[in-house]
């Protein structure tokens, strides 16, 4: 049975804990971070102490904590995704969003399956092999079915060398028997944002359709761990609430799958409210989070658990991204666009864009770039076909052993991306990043990368372990 249980997040034990850690004083920070390289996690306690942190020596120590984790667990590795947006049509009126229904400087669309095709060779012809599927929470007259449609387009579309390997989606919240469909579309990851977990503040931005509804869309993760979705990813929109109370009841929520299911998310985005189109809101967001504040909410999530994929979108600046990178950031999107066709028409049309972008910068670039800055892009989805997924990717993630896949994954299909689509200065790059991360790594790590490269050097695709 799906749980009854919608009252996890309690806001009276957030208020309580947040008072307390103002009263903790730098020893007790210490303990804090010797504590998180255990790789065991912190609880709320623990969290909002760190978020206390004013002071710059504290905050480098918190900073360096948190990349110690990052590498302990996941290497250098990077992995990269593009965002597929098939629509913009929506039901609901959230007022921090150009899709609200009630937006009438935004252009609706919902991409034909031959568009939604052109747009995944668009991005296989680059380079990616995994995507996003994202959707307005409306659809055409085939409802839910159109994404199932949508999912096996994308599936079915290749390019030479070249296809989407895993499809992850970001859609509405769903029943237990449409999650069922769902699962069996074979998607990898369910990722879906509560926004923000203060009740009261998620009733002022959300004015009408079923978003309104806080309680169904806070249960839409247990509905789809119970239909066998294993891997889930949430999130929270900051901006909308005190950054403080959101990451408390982000841990309240985690706490609540680890109990019920046994495993927590797969991953965490951490995006903050930008600009868009016919939101005031958006551009002037009711509580603010300042770059410093985002750096320390990517360093405390690391910490607070080691074992989930950190997700960074092109939201953020370049810069930005570049700083979370060494926080505990795991995966980034690149070359992305928010709007239905936009990788076809080859920009992010303002008028049909869900947000603005920070990071305007196409694929090559941004790899280019991760990789002179030392980190190994990866279009790695060996964990999904294997069945790594769930409690058996914990299992490896949680003592550290997941690197022992991540590092010879990441390198092989950073190699094919190399030899495949990388520009002469990328390949450039790219070669000297594998050979230096070769040369620091070790036994059968060492030896299995080593072989896996060879394979794709002699021709072979999709190579993983």
């Amino acid at each position: 049975m799906v749980t009854d249980n919608v009252n996890f997040i309690n806001e009276t034990v957030i208020g309580q804990t947040l008072e307390k850690a103002g009263r903790r004083d730098g020893q007790a920070v210490r303990a804090i971070l010797s504590k998180s390289l255990e790789l065991k996690g912190l609880g709320m306690e623990d969290i909002a102490v760190l978020a206390s942190i004013n002071d710059p020596d504290l905050l480098d120590a918190l900073f360096d904590a948190a990349q110690r984790v990052k590498e302990t667990i996941y290497g250098r590795r990077l992995v990269i995704f593009a965002p597929l947006y098939i629509s913009n049509l929506c039901g609901n009126e959230c007022l921090y969003c150009a899709f609200r229904a009630q937006n009438v400087s935004v252009r609706r669309r919902a991409l034909t399956q031959a568009e939604i095709s052109r747009e995944v060779e668009i991005l296989v012809k680059q380079g990616h092999k995994r995507i996003l599927l994202v959707a307005g929470e409306s659809y055409p007259n085939e409802g839910f079915d159109y994404v199932l449609k949508a999912i096996d387009t994308v599936y079915g579309t290749t390019v030479g060398n070249g296809e989407i390997r895993r499809v992850n989606v970001n859609i509405a919240p769903l029943s237990l028997d449409e999650f069922k469909r769902l699962k069996a579309a074979n998607i990898g990851t369910y990722q879906l944002f509560q926004e923000t977990y203060h009740r009261q503040t998620y009733g002022r931005v959300h004015l009408g359709g079923k978003k309104r509804d806080y309680d169904w869309r806070i249960t839409a993760m247990d509905r789809a761990m119970q239909a066998g979705i294993d891997d889930v990813g949430i999130g929270v929109l900051f901006g909308l609430c005190d950054w403080r109370f959101e990451l408390l009841a982000l841990m309240q929520h985690i706490r609540h799958l680890e109990d019920t299911f046994g495993v927590g998310p797969h991953t965490i985005s951490v995006p903050r409210l930008e600009p868009a189109t016919g939101s005031d809101m958006a551009t002037h967001p009711p509580k603010p989070v300042d770059d410093v504040e985002f750096r320390k909410i990517v360093a405390i999530l690391r910490l607070a658990v080691p074992y989930t994929g950190i997700i960074m979108s092109t939201r953020e600046t370049p810069n930005m991204r570049r700083e979370t990178f060494a926080l505990g950031v795991s995966q980034i999107s690149a070359g992305s666009r928010t709007n239905p066709g936009g990788y076809a028409e080859g920009e992010d049309v303002a008028d049909e864009a869900q947000f603005s972008l920070g990071d305007h910068r196409p694929l090559d670039e941004v790899i280019a770039d991760v990789a002179a800055l030392g980190y190994i892009p990866s279009f790695c989805t060996g964990c999904y076909r294997l069945g790594r997924t769930g409690q058996d990717f914990m299992d490896l993630a949680k003592p550290g052993l997941i690197k022992e896949h991540c590092d010879p994954n990441a390198l092989s299909t950073f190699l094919e991306y190399l030899l495949d689509y990388g520009s002469g200065t990328t390949r450039t790059a790219g070669e000297t990043m594998i050979q230096k991360a070769l040369s620091e790594m070790s036994g059968e790590s060492k030896r299995r990368s080593e072989a896996m490269l060879e394979k794709v050097r002699q021709g072979r695709r999709d190579v993983f372990c």
